[in-house]
Parts: structure tokens; C-alpha cells; sequence
């Protein structure tokens, strides 16, 4: 089981090198560039930048003569918002834009695979693709979208933070919606609503629907409404509304049906639903699930399944790609987003060994 006093020196200069370079969405290209060196660097079969702007690095056999195709792909694009990179006088916390989401399971998955090529015989029959996604911060998923053309894996593994212990099974679906609703402009003491009072009556009834559907149940099972992004404004001959709502789906939400009753609320109003996700959940028992188990026990811990309320590229490749997946990562995913994104060096360690244990056994 891996400490500080194991912690690899190269491991935590790779990590700390991508996280130095900021990458928000649609920003990725200098430090795809740079992921792509390393990989070189670390013995990577072959390393570059894909069409959609992908980090992308293989290891093991060709296309042409692997048994098997094991495909991880974690984002290398972040929310907004630099933080400086720093290390704890405690040398264990890293602080940095991307530290828990996602870059550190995606240097987990870079090392990880990196690892096995001391072990050339577990490569000799597998085809290791590791892929750094671009935009998975933003509604286009459009890393992921242009790798689901590209692979047919007999396993995929997610980068996102489970904690390295834990195994992300399942995730919320997603709806994201627009609403603009634009009147004459009236006098005040005329009768009826403005369009300001119907618009927030919109938002009312999509968060009262929510509220009585989530009656005692869990949170897993609920329906989590929130309003994005709220404009009003006048030009003096009309009055205008403008919403953003984001909705996290359970599994087996009526999703066509609730499209419907939004229409209707919609009424006189403009309604746009963009970025829809279906749930996923993943078989609890399959082989690769089972391999991580088995990784995550040899290295100390006592491993368990996860489903998060959120959404990932996981939502995206599984339907299609329909093989054994997951997501895993170290890292603590309430810190996603947040001011004071940081990880644990001691965990990013632990979960480079999970991932070459795991990519041993399958």
C-alpha cells in the first residue's frame, strides 16, 4: 500500500506539470501537447494528438493483433478559474485547477499504464489506449463523441474521482434546458402577469414537479432541479425572460413524457432542451468490476461500488460502446469545482497501482 514515503518522484512531476497548465474547455491544446510528450517519454508505443484534440497514447498490441482493446478515457479540460499549483509543507496535498477533476485519475491512468511496460508479457495480446478528452466541462462532450468512432473496447475505464478505493458504477442522466418568453411591454396597473412573472412561473412548476416526485426517496433516486442562469430586460417596447435549468435524471425517469409536460408549461414561450444524457448503471459483477476489487484489495483497501448524482463521458460511450465500463479515480469528488480544488499525492500513488494491477488482470 503506498505513503508518502513511496511516493514517486516522476509520478508527482507529471502531475504537477499538467496541472500547471491551465486547460478549460476548448483551451486543451498546450497541454494535450504536453501529455503527449511525456507519454513518449514514459515509452509510449506510439503518442499524439487526435483530430478532435485528444491526448492520445497506446501501449501493447496493434489493432491488428491485440485479443483485446482496454480504452481509458479520462478529461483533461476544466471548469474555469485558475488556482495556483502548490504542494503542503505536509508534501502530501496538492492544490490545482483539475487536481481531483479529473486530471489526477487521468495521471493515474497515464502512469498506471506506463507501469506495465516493465511486464511486456501482461502486454503482449492487449491493446492499451489511453485518451486525454477534450470538453467533457462543456455540453459538447466532444472528446468522447470523436473516440466512440474510433474504438470498439472490450473494457473502458472513466476518469473521474471515485476515491481509490471505490468503483463508480452508475450515473445520473442529464437534461439541460433554455427558456425565453418575450411580451409587449405594458402598463403596471394593467391586468395580468408580465412576462418576468410567467417566466418564474416556469421555473416553479419544473421545481414543484421535482420536489413532489422526490417525495421519500433517495437521493440516488431523485430528480435535482436547478436554475442556472436567470436574465430579464426591457427595450422599452418589450419585456424578455431568459432561464437556464439543469436537471439531474434518475434512472428510469419518464424523460419523454416530462418533455412533454415542460412544452406545455413552456406555453407562449421559447423551448430549447440541449445536452440530454441518458442514466447509465453498469453490471455490478462483471470482469472488470471484479478486477478492480481484486486491484483495490492487494493494495490495502476494501473496495465498494459508487453511483453518483452527476454525469460523465461514461453517459456518453457506454450505450454506445456497450462492454464493461466504469469510472475510477483517486481523488475527492465534493472538492470538484470548487475554490479549493486539491488532491492527496499518497492517493494519486495508490491509484496508479490500482490501474496497473487492474490492466495486469484483465
Amino acid at each position: 500500500m503506498s505513503d508518502l514515503n513511496s511516493l514517486n518522484p516522476r509520478n508527482v512531476e507529471f502531475f504537477r506539470e499538467i496541472l500547471e497548465v491551465y486547460s478549460p474547455s476548448q483551451e486543451e491544446r498546450p497541454v494535450a501537447e504536453l501529455i503527449v510528450a511525456r507519454m513518449k517519454q514514459l515509452g509510449y508505443r506510439e503518442a499524439f494528438v487526435d483530430e478532435a484534440g485528444n491526448a492520445v497514447g497506446e501501449l501493447g498490441a496493434t489493432a491488428e493483433t491485440a485479443a483485446r482493446t482496454i480504452v481509458l478515457l479520462g478529461h483533461i479540460d476544466t471548469v474555469p478559474g485558475f488556482i495556483p499549483v502548490r504542494i503542503e509543507p505536509d508534501g502530501d496535498t496538492i492544490y490545482g485547477r483539475g487536481a481531483v477533476d479529473a486530471k489526477g485519475p487521468f495521471a493515474s491512468f497515464v502512469l498506471g499504464a506506463a507501469a506495465l511496460l516493465a511486464e511486456p508479457d501482461l502486454l503482449k495480446d492487449k491493446r492499451i489506449v489511453v485518451v486525454g478528452a477534450v470538453e467533457e466541462e462543456a455540453p459538447t462532450s466532444k472528446g468522447a463523441r470523436f473516440a466512440q468512432h474510433h474504438y470498439r473496447p472490450d473494457f473502458c475505464i472513466i476518469g473521474e474521482p471515485s476515491a481509490w478505493d471505490r468503483v463508480t458504477i452508475g450515473y445520473k442522466g442529464t437534461l439541460q434546458m433554455r427558456f425565453e418568453l418575450s411580451r409587449e411591454l405594458k402598463h403596471t396597473a394593467a391586468d395580468g402577469p408580465s412576462a418576468f412573472e410567467e417566466g418564474v412561473d416556469f421555473w416553479n412548476k419544473v421545481k414543484q414537479y421535482s420536489t413532489t416526485f422526490n417525495e421519500g426517496k433517495k437521493i440516488s433516486e431523485t430528480l435535482q432541479a436547478a436554475l442556472r442562469e436567470i436574465n430579464s430586460r426591457s427595450d422599452g417596447f418589450h419585456d424578455t425572460i431568459t432561464l437556464r435549468v439543469g436537471l439531474r435524471v434518475p434512472f428510469a425517469f419518464p424523460i419523454a413524457e416530462f418533455k412533454e409536460q415542460l412544452q406545455t408549461w413552456a406555453a407562449d414561450g421559447d423551448l430549447s432542451i440541449f445536452g440530454e444524457e441518458q442514466p447509465i448503471r453498469s453490471d455490478k459483477n462483471s470482469a472488470l468490476v471484479r478486477a478492480f476489487y481484486a486491484a483495490i484489495r492487494e493494495e490495502g483497501g476494501q473496495p465498494a461500488p459508487k453511483s453518483k448524482t452527476g454525469t460523465s463521458d461514461m453517459n456518453v460511450l457506454g450505450p454506445i460502446w456497450n462492454c464493461p465500463i466504469v469510472a475510477y479515480g483517486p481523488g475527492d469528488s465534493s472538492l470538484d469545482h470548487t475554490p479549493n480544488e486539491h488532491a492527496s499525492l499518497a492517493e494519486l500513488e495508490r491509484g496508479i497501482a490500482v490501474i496497473r494491477r487492474v490492466l495486469a488482470k484483465l
